[in-house]
């Protein structure tokens, strides 16, 4: 997500500058604008900038986030003062980049600034749904209450991960040493069978092992080649993907992709009914919650769907008719959606939503688990299959020629 630097002016007059992530310029100013701040300039900085006072720490692992606010709620639901809360926080906590930023947050607290207003200034550590959260409780009174949501939150997404993380390492290392035996074999072993070929008088080789010999010869005298290949092609995708167009065309492709298509779709699925249901119970307006949860859904597909769904609720509409026209939410979650609006029960029914789907995404998970073994061994035993078949093609023919040769000199 870009980094744009703004400078605004508060309710009191003062007149601040800083910098954040968004999604535009516009989607910005309208944050802006609905948090009571007044927009003078907005201008698009670098992706990562070193003095950007959140730019340098890094990401911080969601355990660590989750132990985190689940501390925090417990200090604050106790009774102790937020600045007595964040000192404990800052000295019991392991992690170094989050020990510096609560250190740094105790500090702007301390000067009269707000928990959200300084956690606003770390957006590589505290997302908008974090803020937006915080922000909610503060305005609420019940901060505790937003902590304890955004620490579920934070345990059900990251147990999530952990799923999809696991079902999919076994088939990356079967690949990776599928990978790895094929380059072994055509690197050492057939360069020996080349040799045994030309002691043999073999001029003429069948295409298999035409198309073996030409790949290990590419392999040992144009490695570089491959290889720089590979990281061109790496980048490029990469540079590609932070494109508006590239993004757009990369979530489009994850969302066609046969099986793990349909496993992404119900990921977005799930962390967008998870995000919704948990701001809108703490008291986040339907407008910034949708936003917040637009660019928090990893697809960019889904999330311009959301964002127009926005607008057309901006303008009146229910929320259910524009996500039905996009055709990236099921009738089952519109329909949802629906008697949730109707019945003033919407985050209980995305809560449901999200508890569907997460069921969805595990059971499917244990499906493609059990599935992906004996695929990954065939699929292991065709590629070290097609190498020995293909070595020992020549040697059958010359076998064949031998044999063919001492008949006919027996017939003589």
């Amino acid at each position: 997500m870009p980094v744009f630097e703004y400078t605004v002016r508060d309710a009191t007059g003062n007149v601040r500058k800083a910098s954040t992530e968004a999604e535009s310029i516009d989607i910005l100013k309208r944050r802006m604008q609905e948090g009571g701040l007044q927009v003078i300039d907005v201008k698009q900085g670098a992706r990562v900038r070193k003095k950007n006072p959140g730019g340098g720490y890094g990401k911080v692992k969601l355990a660590d986030l989750s132990i985190f606010c689940r501390q925090f709620s417990t200090m604050i639901d106790a009774g102790v003062s937020l600045v007595r809360a964040l000192d404990v926080l800052g000295e019991q906590t392991q992690n170094p980049k989050l020990k510096r930023i609560i250190r740094e947050i105790q500090t702007e607290v301390e000067s009269g600034q707000t928990l959200s207003r300084s956690m606003q200034k770390y957006p590589r550590v505290f997302n908008n749904l974090f803020i937006g959260l915080v922000r909610a409780g503060e305005v609420g009174g019940v901060l505790e209450e937003a902590l304890q949501r955004l620490s579920h939150f934070l345990e059900k997404d990251m147990e999530l991960k952990r799923k999809v993380k696991a079902a999919l390492t076994y088939p990356a290392i079967v690949v990776v040493v599928a990978i790895l035996i094929v380059l072994g074999l055509c690197t050492f072993i057939v360069p020996k069978f080349i040799e045994l070929f030309k002691d043999l008088g073999v001029k003429e080789l069948p295409a298999m092992t035409q198309f073996l010999v030409d790949f290990s010869d590419f392999l040992k005298n144009k490695w570089y080649i491959g290889i720089g290949g590979s990281v061109f092609l790496w980048f490029g995708i990469k540079y590609f993907g932070t494109t508006k167009v590239g993004r757009r065309v990369i979530d489009r492709i994850k969302l066609k992709i046969p099986v793990f298509g349909k496993l992404g779709h119900k990921i977005c699925l799930a962390r967008f009914s998870r995000t919704l249901s948990t701001l809108l119970v703490s008291g986040v307006p339907i407008l910034q919650a949708m936003e917040t949860v637009a660019g928090t859904v990893g697809n960019e597909i889904i999330s311009e769907a959301l964002m127009n769904a926005r607008a057309r609720v901006r303008e009146g509409d229910k929320i259910n008719t524009p996500l039905e026209k996009s055709r990236m939410f099921p009738p089952m979650v519109v329909h949802m959606i629906s008697i949730g609006e109707e019945s003033g029960a919407l985050d209980q029914m995305l809560s449901k939503i999200a508890e569907f789907y997460e069921g969805e995404v595990e059971s499917q998970l244990q499906s493609l688990t059990s599935a992906i073994e004996p695929i990954m061994i065939v699929f292991l035993g065709v590629c070290v299959g097609f190498i020995v078949i293909a070595m020992f093609l020549p040697l059958v023919s010359v076998i064949q020629n031998l044999t063919g040769g001492g008949d006919d000199k027996d017939n003589k």
